[in-house]
Parts: structure tokens; C-alpha cells; sequence
């Protein structure tokens, strides 16, 4: 038996685990995430979220997507895993260092009645080498990504937030069809460890729509590091300021990029759906 807890940021929805306060026997990881992500026969989400112990933060958080797959971040993920540490009383500190696949990220806890509602996300420096991405292209930064799919020729610019991104700009993000195009993107060729694809709308110098197509999960509500990716694409493209709302399916985020640092940092809510039990 399993204990568990939903929670979700702007709609993009985890299952939380905590294997810091005691050892959980998971057995085949890849599996269970799959299961428990299942809207049909599981609990239902976009993966699973172990919170576990750490040697070098105060706390390490582990991302499993619906299909199975680890990946190295999630920009929600992370800031639901801030609320659910504070929360559930495993610290007292409103500033806390997560250790990620993509590195330690440092969280502000925006803290209200004892209870954790928004979450600003040091996400780090934006990596725009190629190889680093990665993506095979021979210019840096990749922009002008220039791959056909069906038929449409997409332009793209990539960025990695920890994971790789690219982004390219629609006409009308609500009316396009992301179920078409989406999964072919990801699987280029031009991305050796697939990609997560963003579509996105400028509405002026401070405001984007976007969708997102994510790698290993689909098309979901949200995506953290998508949003964080893609204001650095629109900053290096001359589109937008550096600080800027980005609104997705589920909500919006607040994306800003310290020049003087050279980090994004990301603020935005994390709210706590349910709790149960599931025997796997």
C-alpha cells in the first residue's frame, strides 16, 4: 500500500510519493509510473514525483513521466514539491535547495496561513550550445531551426532549461492542431534525446500564449521549464522584455531573466488535490 498525494501547477498534475521520511518499495519504477499516471486504470496524471532524501540539498525530487521515462526537471513539478515539504511540516525553511537531474534549484516559499501558495524557482542559467541541448545544428544560438512535418515547415529556436526545448511561433495556438503535429517534432531527427515542442502566440512585448507538447506525456496543461524556454527564445529573438507572462492551458506563469545573473527565475502557484492510497 502507497500513500499519496495529487497536486497539480496550472494544471500540470503529479503524483507525489514521499520516500524522505521513510523507505517506499516502488519495485519497477518505470511501471508504476505508468500505472498510477493512467486517467483510466490509475489515479491519473502526467507522471509521478518521488520526494527523497539528499547529499547535497535539502531535498531531492525524482520525475518519472506517464510513458515511463525519467526526466531531468519539471519547472511545476518542482514547485509543488516546495508546498508539499513545507506543508506536510519536513521543514520550516521558506528557502529551500532541490536536487534535480538538472541540477539544484533554490525555491522561495510564498507562505499564507501556514500553508505554501505560490513558489519562485531559481531555474538556473539557460543552455543555448547546441550539444549541450542537445540538437544537431551548427550554430549557436540554434535559431532558424528550419524541419518540415506533414504539411508544415516549422522555424524553430531551442533552448534547454535541464531538458531539451524547442519553440516556434503559430498563428493562432488555440485552433492549431497539436495532436498532428506534436508528436512527429519530438521524434526528429534533429533531437537525439527527443524534444519538448512549444507553439506559441505573441500577444505584445510582455504577454505569450503557448501550448506544449511534451516529451514523453503529450500535450499537457503546463509545462515550467517550456515557459522558462521559451522566454529566452522570445528575449534572443528581439520579441519580448525580459520579464513576462506566460499563459498556458492551466494558468499563468511569471517568467523573468536576470541579465545580471544570467538565471530564470519562475513564479507561480502549487496547489494540493487529494490524497489516498493505492496498492501496486
Amino acid at each position: 500500500m502507497i500513500n499519496f498525494t495529487k497536486m497539480h501547477g496550472i494544471g500540470n498534475d503529479y503524483v507525489y510519493i514521499d520516500c524522505y521520511s521513510k523507505e517506499v518499495d516502488l519495485g519497477n519504477i518505470s511501471e508504476v509510473a505508468k500505472f498510477m499516471s493512467n486517467r483510466h486504470f490509475g489515479i491519473g496524471s502526467d507522471g509521478i514525483i518521488l520526494i527523497c532524501k539528499s547529499d547535497i540539498a535539502d531535498f531531492k525530487m525524482r520525475m518519472f513521466n506517464y510513458d515511463g521515462s525519467e526526466a531531468e526537471m519539471c519547472g511545476n513539478g518542482i514547485r509543488c514539491v516546495g508546498k508539499y515539504v513545507y506543508d506536510k511540516g519536513l521543514t520550516k525553511n521558506k528557502i529551500i535547495k532541490v536536487e534535480t537531474l538538472a541540477g539544484i534549484k533554490t525555491l522561495n516559499l510564498n507562505v499564507k496561513d501556514n500553508l505554501v501558495q505560490t513558489v519562485r524557482v531559481d531555474m538556473g542559467e539557460p543552455i543555448l550550445k547546441p550539444e549541450d541541448i542537445p540538437v544537431i545544428f551548427d550554430k549557436e544560438p540554434v535559431k532558424e531551426l528550419k524541419i518540415k512535418a506533414v504539411d508544415k515547415e516549422f522555424n524553430f529556436t531551442c533552448v534547454s532549461m535541464g531538458n531539451p526545448h524547442a519553440i516556434t511561433i503559430v498563428k493562432n495556438t488555440k485552433e492549431f492542431d497539436i495532436e498532428k503535429y506534436g508528436p512527429i517534432l519530438e521524434n526528429d531527427k534533429h533531437f537525439p534525446k527527443r524534444a519538448n515542442i512549444e507553439f506559441i502566440e505573441i500577444l505584445d512585448k510582455s504577454h505569450i500564449k503557448m501550448r506544449v507538447w511534451e516529451r514523453g506525456a503529450g500535450e499537457t496543461l503546463a509545462c515550467g521549464t517550456g515557459a522558462c524556454a521559451v522566454t529566452v527564445a522570445c528575449i534572443i529573438n528581439g520579441f519580448t522584455e525580459n520579464r513576462v507572462n506566460v499563459e498556458l492551458l492551466g494558468g499563468t506563469l511569471e517568467i523573468e531573466w536576470d541579465k545580471a545573473t544570467n538565471h530564470i527565475f519562475m513564479t507561480g502557484p502549487a496547489v494540493t488535490v487529494f490524497e489516498g492510497k493505492i496498492n501496486i
